[in-house]
């Protein structure tokens, strides 16, 4: 099973300033973070012939190898490959190395061998490859080869060459540093390590893996006086900009880019929709503030940057989403540092203000009304309730922690406006730079269930979704497919009203499918009907699902953690990045240069239901349960859902990912409804959103099984009424109007054939022995049109119903087969 634990999580070296050469990053191996593995872990030592083992280790759970020269405790090793169902090749990815701003790169690893003398052990298929990646290109270049030297046994050599054959100096059990430069500059680096071994005692190490190179100086400053530029056009990411007047980014001076930043005795305001983009360092003076507007951003691109502030002011505000009640949470986390609760969320009541233990939640039972009887399984809910704890207005907000948050009764209230209130909150201190750790959770005394942690970003700018999970894949759960990026997001988009029958620690609980989801197919929408983009904004938090297979270390008992890792380079700076805030108003969101097919339905009702889905047919899914990071569930334990469903499984899926291969004119796509509304209720299904050739220039159908209705949803939405229940069997969409019927069978057009006639006759034969027994006749609809009896091969009839029009004929035949066929009249 594959497993992806990739969050960066290096080590950095302090800030060198004499643009010498600098550590960039380093993997020490001495914590299970900062890389991802193409399989679980793993030493065999029931092996008879010899031990396979592919894991970072301190030597105490293998045997046979002695080294010296070990850097620090821990090393990554690997030894035959072949064991616990594995593959002779398997590879270690360290992903998305922020080099912003450095060039002449250099590569940098310990590397050894279990020397044993003469008889070494390395054949021509064997070798270990380093290789680089710049920009997530997706072209990995060559790095550093270690290989045999020819034929069998032999021992292993630096490859100068890359042609397969050890040419260079020897590896021995000694660890030995070997430095490599990497051809090129960017902004993100992966590091692909790939090892192949397929026989008794073929062994590698390595240990400390580093990044050096040279930051690039800034060039001459250019000044602002308050009025004008000292060059004209102004600062670019190569040169420093030095604010001596006050600047505002609205208008025609705008955003801008700088090598640095400095404000002497100036005011700085970050305008909606604007950015500033700084490479390096921002240093503001006593007299001078900056402030950044709800929806402006000020990036920082350099993980060793720094922000030097002698006094002045920083904030940056915030607005909540719409809200239509006091009591409905935003889920907040602070762009800035030393900022309390209380300051920022000046509005919230103190009673209502919580932060989420992951520590403390387990989800071993369920209950079905919100009546405190337990049963087993799972619903979102943890069973003894002490996972949101209540936090103190004088705690310190800690840089990507998640806090939750309602408002005072009275400042709803006495607010303008009678619904889609907007509050604004200011957060004060110097803006979170570089790289943020924050330990999350899980407890495995049960598997089954989220290993939710509450979280959030914690610069004063955007951070990229698809960045902070390939780079953190460890939130992810059940990931089976090694082109995962791994992992979901889920952002609180509350609708649904609190509900005494819905499941949870309180007298009224909130509906778990307000959520809206991002994962690696795409973005549904929550309880608002707001799609999500594929940007966190500033001070957003969210929840994500620990891996239940992440290497995590022991905190007591069941309970396990690792660390997420947010960094520079995952922050964007991009017009409308930092626009929504949830529940907000629709963003364009990002798309890809390949164009998936997606399909977005949505579930409405005449009194106030709303629920979206995706199905996504999307390279690297299959159409199986891939795990979350393709297939991400709905918490549908109460209320009203639509989900899709996946054969095999029990899950009730809010996005589910499929083989882009297998869209064609005979897919279905199985849909689940189920609601508890027992009063008289007309829901409404319709396509919500469209992406993709196929999907875009196909009929989407609906097929209702229970009224045995084919209904075209590219023309209209579908209306129907429902009894309380679960209903998984019900509806299907498909794309052959012939789908009617689940016993419809193909025949060749030889076979069977409709003849249309003068006088509004139509004739129905099939060459054959076989004769019609019934024929019904439908508009493309579903409506049933005709109900005709047969007792030959052939038959006519005067439709006169029909006008000029496609219709279908679905024909039963004599010995129980029913064919269907489209014409027109």
């Amino acid at each position: 099973m594959m497993k992806k634990i990739t969050f960066s999580i290096l080590l950095f070296t302090a800030f060198n300033f004499s643009y010498g050469q600098t550590k960039i990053a380093e993997l020490t191996f001495e914590s299970p973070d900062g890389y991802s593995t193409s399989i679980t872990e793993f030493t065999d030592i029931a092996i008879s012939s010899g031990e396979d083992y592919f894991i970072r280790t301190d030597g105490s759970n293998i045997t046979g190898e002695s080294f010296s020269n070990i850097q620090g405790t821990y090393y990554f090793t690997a030894q035959d490959l072949d064991g616990e169902g594995a593959s002779s090749q398997q590879s270690l990815l360290i992903n998305n190395i922020n080099i912003s701003g450095y060039s002449s790169l250099e590569f940098r690893v310990h590397i050894a061998e279990d020397d044993i003398g003469a008889s070494q052990h390395w054949d021509d298929s064997d070798f270990l490859h380093f290789n680089y990646d710049l920009d997530n290109s997706g072209i990995f270049s060559d790095l550093l080869w270690v290989e045999g030297t020819g034929g069998t046994n032999t021992e292993p050599q630096i490859d100068t060459n890359f042609d397969g054959t050890g040419d260079g100096a020897t590896i021995s059990d000694t660890f030995t540093q070997f430095t490599q430069s990497i051809v090129g500059t960017g902004s993100l680096l992966d590091i692909q390590i790939v090892f192949d071994f397929n026989a008794i005692g073929e062994d590698i190490a390595i240990d400390n893996i580093e990044i050096w190179g040279i930051l690039d100086p800034c060039g001459t400053a250019v000044t602002w006086d308050g009025f004008a530029w000292s060059n004209v056009s102004g600062p670019d990411i190569t040169t420093p900009a030095i604010l001596n007047g006050d600047y505002t980014t609205l208008g025609s001076i705008g955003s801008f880019s700088a090598c640095s930043l400095t404000l002497n005795n100036a005011d700085l305001l970050i305008a909606d929709n604007t950015y500033i983009e700084v490479q390096n360092d921002i240093t503001i003076d006593a007299s001078s503030s900056i402030g950044v507007e709800p929806y402006g951003a000020i990036v920082q691109k350099n993980d060793l940057s720094s922000v030097t502030n002698s006094g002045g002011s920083i904030t940056v505000s915030k607005r909540t989403a719409p809200m239509n009640a006091w009591y409905e949470y935003t889920y907040w986390s602070s762009p800035v540092s030393g900022q309390t609760v209380s300051g920022a969320l000046t509005s919230s009541p103190t009673n209502r203000r919580f932060i989420f233990n992951g520590q403390n939640f387990l989800d071993a039972t369920a209950e079905t009304n919100n009546d405190d009887t337990a049963i087993g399984g799972q619903d979102n809910i943890d069973d003894n309730g002490d996972d949101w704890q209540l936090v103190s207005g004088a705690t310190i907000m800690q840089a990507g922690v998640g806090y939750a948050a309602t408002l005072t009764g009275f400042a709803y209230d006495t607010a303008p406006g009678v619904s889609n209130k907007q509050f604004r909150h200011t957060f004060t201190g110097d803006f979170n730079n570089g790289i943020v750790t924050v330990p999350i959770y899980r407890n495995d005394s049960e598997l089954l269930d989220y290993n939710w942690n509450f979280v959030g970003n914690p610069y004063p700018s955007a951070i990229d979704a698809d960045l902070f999970l390939a780079a953190n894949s460890n939130v992810a759960t059940d990931i089976v497919t090694p082109k995962s990026i791994n992992g979901a997001i889920f952002l609180w988009s509350q609708n649904t009203p609190p509900s005494s029958t819905t499941n949870g620690n309180q007298t009224f609980n909130f509906s778990n499918n307000d959520f809206a989801i991002i994962n690696a197919v795409g973005e549904s929408a929550g309880g608002d009907g707001v799609t999500p983009s594929r940007f966190i904004p500033s001070g957003q938090g969210f929840f994500i699902s620990m891996s239940n297979s992440a290497s995590a270390s022991l905190v007591s008992g069941d309970i396990y953690t690792t660390n997420v890792t947010f960094s520079n380079s995952m922050r964007v700076n991009g017009a409308t990045d930092n626009s929504q805030f949830f529940k907000n108003t629709n963003t364009k969101s990002k798309t890809n240069t390949i164009v998936a097919n997606k399909l977005w339905m949505n579930l409405t009702s005449d009194n106030g239901i709303f629920n979206q889905i995706l199905v996504g047919y999307v390279n690297g899914a299959t159409n199986d349960d891939d795990g979350v990071s393709y297939d991400t569930t709905k918490f549908a334990a109460k209320g009203t859902a639509l989900y899709s469903i996946i054969e095999g499984s029990s899950k009730k899926f809010a996005i589910q990912g499929k083989a882009a291969n297998s869209l064609d004119s005979d897919e279905i796509i199985k849909l689940g409804f189920k609601t508890s509304i027992e009063v008289a209720t007309l829901y409404k299904l319709s396509v919500a959103q469209l992406q993709g050739d196929f999907l875009t220039n196909n009929t989407i159908y609906l097929k209702d099984n229970l009224l045995n209705k084919l209904h075209d949803l590219s023309a209209s939405d579908y209306t129907f009424t429902s009894e309380v229940g679960e209903f998984n069997d019900r509806f299907e969409i498909v794309f052959n109007a012939a789908a009617l019927s689940t016993n419809d069978v193909s025949i060749e057009e030889n076979q069977f054939s409709i003849i249309d006639l003068d006088n509004d006759k139509v004739q129905f034969n099939t060459n054959n022995s076989l004769n019609i027994k019934t024929i019904r006749v439908y508009d493309l609809i579903g409506r049933q049109l005709y109900y005709l009896k047969g007792a030959s091969s052939s038959e006519t009839y005067r439709l006169s119903n029909l006008n000029n029009s496609i219709y279908i004929a679905k024909v039963e035949l004599s010995n129980g087969l029913v064919i269907t066929k489209k014409a027109i009249k």
